[in-house]
């Protein structure tokens, strides 16, 4: 059973209000839309479909976008009061789904209309459209939620949940300003939308003639990027929160990282250095650098450990060390207790760390060798 966040992040809802509510009389959106796109979720669609029913601001109509199901997916969403929309010839996994049933319902939308994009195996929190809706203004163009994990996993689930805790700190300290329109949950205005597959027939961003690129391997890092070079700002107040699956095994991890990161490292390439794409650019460098100096570092500390013994204790190095802790421990207190002491304990982030980094040297390494990366379900 999916939870959602803690009630606790709830009073920033009303913050979100007042820092982003439009000041030029921004029209309310007469109707909210939701799509569900879904693989064999059966066990997994009746709890996102009643997590919307639950929503302060419910939504108008939400429709299943069932693909290539083989289970009772449809059925069930059925039951549960959404509307099933089948994919006919799909082969291009959840981007083809998604642009067939935008394409089928955009029409029946008014431009200032909002329609709302969630992953099967996500829950939303009961105020995130209510959110979502009072974030919008006329310079923001789609609104994302900020994930947090489900319970389970054992140590490697702890280790996710402290991961997209950490991510959701950060954003609270940059103003909500969203790094990725995460496809666990956004809200678009149906304008934007439209004005994006139009951006993509005229050739000013790629990715096919669709609403969303059939070319990336991360859709919603794509999409985010697309959002952002027509000139709308992506946010992701922290009442938006979602609550979606963490990876059970190493191997499933592995496989969901390696397509997160060179999805994100093919869309930078596609995109090329823009004002938009500076920052992210930054971004993967610095990501390479922190990772190549910790295995600098490790390798000099086990090699000198080696041949010399251990070096010993120094003041200067307990002292950063100890800062870094504090910085490790903080970011994660609303994970709990349990996030708290392994955070705290070091040695198992080091080796998720570890994990990440791997991640990224490899999917770097498949980048500059052109292989090919296929899209694979988790």
């Amino acid at each position: 059973m999916l939870h959602t966040a803690p009630p606790a992040r709830r009073p920033h809802r009303h913050a979100a209000r007042r820092a982003h509510a439009a000041p030029d009389g921004f029209d309310v959106p007469s109707r909210l839309v939701v799509l569900i796109p879904a693989h064999n979720e059966a066990d997994r669609i009746a709890a996102a479909v009643a997590g919307l029913w639950r929503q302060t601001r419910r939504p108008d109509v939400i429709v299943v976008v069932t693909d290539n199901c083989t289970d009772a997916t449809a059925e069930i969403a059925f039951a549960h009061g959404a509307h099933v929309f089948p994919t006919q010839g799909n082969t291009h996994k959840k981007a083809g789904a998604l642009n067939q049933a935008i394409a089928w319902i955009l029409p029946q939308l008014e431009d200032r209309d909002l329609l709302l994009v969630q992953d099967a195996d996500t829950v939303l929190s009961p105020w995130f459209a209510e959110t979502a809706i009072a974030t919008f203004n006329r310079k923001v163009g789609a609104v994302g939620g900020v994930f947090y994990g489900e319970d389970g996993g054992g140590l490697l689930g702890l280790l996710q949940r402290m991961e997209f805790h950490r991510y959701a700190w950060e954003l609270e300290r940059t103003g909500g300003k969203a790094q990725v329109l995460t496809g666990t949950g956004t809200m678009f205005r149906a304008r934007v939308l439209r004005e994006v597959r139009a951006a993509r027939r005229a050739g000013v961003i790629g990715g096919g003639s669709g609403y969303y690129s059939l070319a990336s391997l991360t859709e919603d890092d794509e999409m985010t990027k697309a959002v952002k070079t027509l000139g709308y700002r992506a946010m992701s107040p922290a009442g938006c929160a979602v609550t979606t699956e963490v990876m059970p095994t190493l191997g499933k991890l592995w496989h969901q990282r390696l397509r997160w990161q060179r999805g994100a490292l093919e869309n930078l390439r596609d995109y090329g250095w823009t004002r938009v794409t500076a920052r992210y650019f930054a971004q993967q460098f610095l990501m390479g650098f922190g990772a190549l100096s910790f295995l600098i570092y490790l390798t000099y500390m086990v090699s000198y450990t080696a041949l010399y013994g251990w070096p010993g204790f120094s003041p200067f190095w307990t002292a950063i060390g100890l800062v870094f802790v504090v910085e490790k421990t903080v970011s994660v207190r609303r994970a709990g207790p349990r996030a708290v002491l392994v955070a705290a304990l070091m040695v198992p982030e080091m080796l998720y760390d570890l994990f990440q980094h791997a991640v990224y040297f490899t999917s770097l390494w498949g980048l500059v060798r052109r292989s090919e990366e296929k899209w694979v379900a988790t």
